[in-house]
């Protein structure tokens, strides 16, 4: 009876917490707009316009952002000199330093007048709900988010026990506009780790500025998201604050607070210098170059839409096919299934020299995803492909700022090198998800100077900076690191515990990897 009683109080407390989780109304009124064209006469267009003026129309202008200072420094620079709309995506924001920094110039352009469109995918919005109600609450700044879950104490498991088939397919798409002239996308997400401004935790990554038409398919691509059935304002879903203008006052003194907390650091100094050098740049220190821009249509967020014709993997698969002699993948999150696994092999049999550069199982923030990518290694090898691991310890240009130097390094750059001629950067991982699931963006540029010189880069720091993994004479795998100079041979994953090896040794038996 007891028993009974208890399964009774339980179902009871359940329904009333599933009962509790805030509907989302997908007929919520949503006025269409679109990017605005006329901006050849702002500040960006002019300058722009300088440098364009002798090239092709079939290039555009590129600039790499390795740095995380560089990255951030570009996007708050960019956005004191918006004169007329800010378009930007992201899959995640953070509300740490360089997250408050970058929301707090998206207010300061909008305060002047400029038409900020923010769209966030709904995966890391947990607790931002007024905030984000506040922001949408100023007459120039307006918040969309992808596919949002249900509200409410269990909103999450509301959504994947009722809607799973739509709220796993994410929002993975990267990129920051300024009135139509200049764009960044790359594999940056909005957080301290990818700015080198944490302590703890380093991210390798890369982003690139583009110049040009570039930056006017980037806008057109940001509007079929933007006016997509799967982009809802957020009061068709959120728990709204009483009074949002009231809340927007709380929200500008958080900035305020953050912004006094941080102008006397040597991070904001480094920030500071880096983008008053690129206000002083009188040079073109663009990369001219043909290009292809790639992406997933937001329909991949719909199963029943999603499809070979909306998917950025048919372009990405031909342009990996037409290396002749190399390809290089740099991949943080690299889970191979059968058939990626066919098409690198036989890339390497016909003779082109692949190599894939990825997380150590001691470099990577996702464990799960190493226990998916293990099982690739043995074949991959066997096929000549060769395969490099990053260290923890591997240097970050940057971080030094914040005094990083023992922070753990993960590798979280997606691009690809073909024939150090052509090269891809983008949001895409190497792994079921990206392929599937998520929507994905990226830039392919046919361009022999920017693809020697990531070429250099990676010869350079590959040795030093990543482990080799082998196969010894009995075809057990091995890994060859340097340490102070001299070679060492791990016959274990090196620099990982023992907890470590057996969650991602788990996982290898789990059927989740069409899922990572």
């Amino acid at each position: 009876m007891r028993t009974s009683c208890s399964r009774i109080a339980i179902s009871a407390w359940l329904l009333a917490v599933l009962a509790g989780c805030a509907s989302i109304d997908f007929d919520y009124p949503r006025v269409e707009s679109t990017a605005v064209l006329d901006t050849e006469d702002t500040y960006l267009g002019v300058k722009f316009a300088e440098l364009a003026e002798s090239r092709p129309k079939s290039e555009s202008g590129f600039y790499p952002l390795r740095s995380g200072i560089d990255a951030l420094a570009a996007r708050l620079l960019l956005a004191k000199r918006a004169e007329r709309t800010i378009d930007t995506q992201y899959y995640l924001i953070k509300t740490d330093t360089s997250s408050l920094a970058f929301i707090d110039a998206l207010l300061r352009a909008a305060d002047r007048g400029v038409r900020v469109r923010l769209l966030l995918d709904d995966i890391f919005t947990s607790g931002y709900d007024a905030g984000m109600a506040a922001l949408d609450s100023h007459p120039n700044f307006e918040i969309r988010i992808f596919n949002p879950f249900n509200r409410g104490a269990a909103g999450k498991i509301w959504s994947g026990l009722t809607d799973l088939s739509r709220v796993n397919r994410r929002m993975h798409t990267k990129t920051f506009t300024v009135d139509n002239q200049v764009t960044i996308l790359g594999g940056r997400n909005i957080a301290d780790e990818y700015f080198g401004a944490r302590e703890d935790a380093k991210f390798g990554d890369l982003d690139v500025v583009g110049i040009g038409s570039v930056a006017n398919g980037v806008s057109n691509m940001f509007d079929s998201f933007w006016n997509h059935e799967t982009a809802l304002p957020v009061a068709a879903f959120a728990q709204m604050p009483d009074d949002p203008a009231a809340k927007l006052v709380k929200v500008r003194e958080r900035l305020e607070e953050s912004r006094e907390q941080v102008k006397s650091t040597k991070y904001a100094d480094a920030v500071l210098a880096k983008a008053l050098e690129f206000m002083q740049e009188d040079t073109d220190v663009f990369d001219w170059a043909p290009y292809q821009l790639v992406f997933d249509s937001p329909d991949k967020g719909i199963k029943s839409k999603a499809g070979p014709s909306v998917a950025i993997t048919a372009p990405l698969l031909e342009a990996l096919q037409s290396a002749e002699e190399e390809l290089i993948v740099l991949s943080p999150y690299f889970v191979p299934r059968k058939t990626g696994i066919e098409i690198f092999s036989e890339l390497q049999a016909r003779g082109v020299k692949v190599t894939i550069v990825t997380n150590s199982l001691a470099a990577n923030n996702q464990i799960i995803v190493h226990g998916g990518y293990a099982p690739s290694r043995k074949p991959l090898l066997k096929s000549g492909v060769r395969i490099y691991e990053v260290r923890p310890d591997a240097d970050v240009r940057g971080t030094e700022i914040v005094a990083a130097s023992g922070a753990k390094t993960t590798l979280h750059t997606k691009a690809f090198l073909i024939d150090r001629k052509e090269v891809f950067i983008g949001s895409f991982n190497f792994d079921p998800r990206s392929a599937n699931l998520n929507t994905e963006s990226g830039v392919l540029i046919r361009s022999q100077r920017m693809g020697e010189m990531f070429g250099r880069n990676l010869d350079a720091d590959l040795s030093s900076q990543a482990y080799e993994v082998f196969l010894n004479e009995d075809g057990k795998l091995r890994w060859r690191g340097i340490e102070d100079g001299q070679e060492i041979i791990y016959n274990k994953e090196p620099e990982s515990t023992w907890i470590q090896r057996f969650v991602a040794g788990f996982m290898r038996l789990m059927p989740v990897r069409g899922q990572l």
